[in-house]
């Protein structure tokens, strides 16, 4: 008797086990497009505001390195947005027109500073914003099998380059890279 009810009850947990793994599995998935619909809608805003911070940089930056960087910026995260709006596009994603608010407010403080005010403060922020990319594009390149994720994958390595690049600005001071 014992060892009916034994059987009975590993029989139920595994009912139910696989039970819950059904169910979740697509909710999983949901989640998972979800994520990747969010991700792909703020790289392409994020990509637009590095477009725009690199042409700016040109315009306002002092040192020859800043206006460099600021050439690199336009031409990759450029070529990236290109990119992520086909994705974007394949994912059935509404391409937005224009970075965030966010993005817009910090385009506009930065606007507002030229020379070496600007190498100083454009370096800095460059900084922050890969690094704080960076995360976001690695945890978007565990979605195996997503276009947003394979898009990740391969932009990495360019926001990588530019995070050492801007790295390269704060050491001096928005000075060399």
């Amino acid at each position: 008797m014992a060892r009916t009810e034994l059987m009975r009850g590993t029989v139920l947990a595994v009912s139910a086990a696989l039970a819950l793994a059904f169910t979740a599995g697509p909710s999983l998935a949901k989640d998972q497009g979800a994520a990747a619909k969010t991700f792909i809608t703020k790289a392409i805003q994020g990509n637009m505001a590095e477009v725009s911070m690199g042409q700016l940089a040109q315009q306002n930056g002092q040192s020859d390195s800043v206006k460099q960087f600021g050439q690199m910026l336009a031409t990759d995260h450029g070529a990236a947005n290109q990119k992520a709006q086909a994705v974007a596009q394949q994912m059935g994603v509404q391409v937005p027109t224009e970075p965030s608010k966010k993005q817009l407010a910090d385009y506009n403080k930065m606007q507002k500073l030229n020379g070496a005010a600007f190498d100083k403060a454009f370096a800095q922020h460059m900084v922050a914003d890969h690094k704080k990319d960076i995360a976001e594009y690695k945890k978007a390149a565990k979605m195996q099998g997503d276009p947003a994720g394979d898009y990740a994958n391969q932009t990495l390595p360019d926001l990588e380059k530019h995070l050492q690049a801007a790295q390269q600005l704060q050491k001096g001071g928005g000075k060399s890279m």
